[in-house]
């Protein structure tokens, strides 16, 4: 398998996952949002805001096409890119799915003590706010997110170990 796509709900540690994944490995690392960013010289945020939500996921889905063709490589997805078209189809045929499936409370954790305040989305919202809001979210999202070949959960370094010993037995 020389493809690997990460998914999973915004502050799930794709990015610093995959970034660790892909050096435990000797493979290259692509963050999709990032990707899209340095193709556009805008970020996500400003995508979003002149484009609007159904523009970007189209740049988004060519941008999964685009990526999907790298060899060796770690690609960390948007939270929503599973969700929209035909992606996660197409990443379950492009290469190897593992979804990082942690719980409302946990992702709350993780996003009230990080970059939340630059997530347009999240702006505001704070403990039950933002624990019920993740668990919407969430509700739409895990019937895509549990089409992926493989789930885990736990640390970043538990996530890490449980990937890399996944992969290594295929």
């Amino acid at each position: 398998m020389t493809t690997i796509f990460l998914i999973g709900y915004m502050g799930s540690g794709k990015t610093t996952i995959g970034k660790l994944l892909a050096t435990k490995m000797g493979y290259d690392f692509v963050d999709m949002d990032k990707h899209i960013e340095q193709k556009l010289f805008k970020s996500v945020s400003q995508i979003f805001a002149e484009q609007g939500e159904d523009e970007f996921r189209i740049l988004e889905r060519q941008c999964l096409h685009e990526v999907a063709e790298f060899t060796h490589t770690i690609i960390s997805t948007g939270g929503g890119a599973p969700c929209f078209f035909d992606n996660m189809e197409f990443m379950n045929s492009h290469g190897l799915t593992i979804y990082l499936k942690l719980t409302p409370q946990e992702l709350a954790n993780r996003l009230e003590t990080s970059r939340a305040n630059i997530r347009p989305l999240l702006a505001g919202r704070k403990g039950e706010e933002l624990i019920q809001f993740i668990s919407n979210g969430l509700a739409t999202r895990e019937p895509f997110y549990a089409q992926a070949a493989f789930h885990t959960n736990g640390t970043i370094d538990e996530i890490v170990s449980q990937i890399f010993n996944f992969v290594s037995r295929r």
